[in-house]
């Protein structure tokens, strides 16, 4: 039998966008379908992440045009990893492979045909890894390249290069929905899950329409739960900096009984230290804020509405 695909699309405010690439992805499930390479139950997914403006009016019109396309809605705006996740938990029992990928078109679609062929070849888990990133401003180039390094460094497990375009089979997403994680961080997360994985190379292209919903502060809120929720290095690193700064303010002290008290030099060590304690305070608040909101296990995501289940009032939560 050919495998059902799910291509789940999370969309915030994609009004502008959507009507261009939903056409892409069903060109690119026809032709998948006309190649025999899945079934003709596959189904490309759309998760409206609370968009405020008409991206959930045109989901349900492009559901009545075609049966290939379905849509879900999230009661709120939770963000791009609760909707990534809300469509993938959604999926994982009426599909065999989902690939999730971003609304804009940046992403090249036509890979999707490479990760279904490493699917049937025998790979779970199938990484869309960006070959190049000459698209990229030199800022956005050094910092992302930066990020992955200092995961790594951190000792978290990722794919350089890869965001959240990938493959995953059915038997990965049920083991994945074991992950009880409210901080997500899923390029972090899926490669704990393990099985068999590969990687498809592709270029990335400049988005098709509309604004990005990624600023620079989005961008470093995600690198930062990305670090904070895989890794207690940074809490490592803060005890050895104070070990190594006690043992200067020692010897710090002694000199200066020995050769006399600078004003200056003591003005210059407060600040320092003072410094230092507020930001290991920070650091390890950050850790505190994160099991805060893991003790509280609130849902991440609600679905509120279905396009293929309109007669159902009742929420699902996860």
């Amino acid at each position: 039998m050919k495998p059902v695909l799910y291509v789940v699309v999370p969309c915030y405010n994609e009004e502008k966008v959507l009507p261009i690439t939903s056409q892409l992805f069903l060109d690119e499930i026809n032709l998948l379908i006309e190649k025999e390479k899945i079934s003709p139950n596959s189904r490309i997914m759309f998760v409206n992440d609370g968009s405020r403006d008409s991206t959930w009016s045109l989901i349900e019109k492009l559901a009545e045009t075609d049966e290939h396309f379905i849509g879900i809605s999230q009661s709120r705006n939770r963000g791009h990893q609760n909707a990534v996740l809300a469509g993938l938990m959604e999926a994982k029992d009426m599909s065999d492979i989902t690939i999730s990928i971003d609304c804009d078109g940046q992403d090249d679609i036509t890979a999707m045909e490479k990760m279904v062929d490493s699917y049937l070849e025998g790979h779970d888990v199938v990484y869309g890894v960006r070959s190049k990133r000459d698209t990229d401003t030199f800022f956005k180039r050094f910092t992302a390249e930066s990020f992955y390094k200092i995961l790594a460094l951190m000792g978290v497990e990722v794919v350089f290069n890869h965001a959240d375009y990938r493959l995953l089979s059915s038997r990965v997403l049920q083991e994945f929905s074991e992950y009880k994680e409210v901080n997500l961080f899923l390029r972090g997360l899926i490669p704990l899950v393990g099985f068999e994985s590969d990687t498809v190379a592709y270029e990335r292209n400049e988005r098709m329409a509309g604004e990005s919903h990624y600023p620079l502060s989005k961008m470093l809120s995600l690198a930062f739960d990305g670090i904070t929720s895989l890794s207690i290095k940074p809490i490592r690193m803060v005890l050895f900096i104070g070990i190594i700064l006690a043992a200067v303010g020692c010897l710090g002290g002694l000199v200066s009984l020995m050769c006399g008290v600078s004003i200056p030099f003591i003005c210059f060590v407060v600040c320092l230290f003072t410094g230092i304690n507020l930001i290991g305070l920070g650091v390890v608040g950050e850790y505190v804020g994160k099991i805060y909101m893991e003790v509280k296990a609130r849902p991440r995501y609600i679905i509120s509405r279905r396009t293929y289940d309109k007669t159902n009032d009742e929420n699902k939560e996860g």
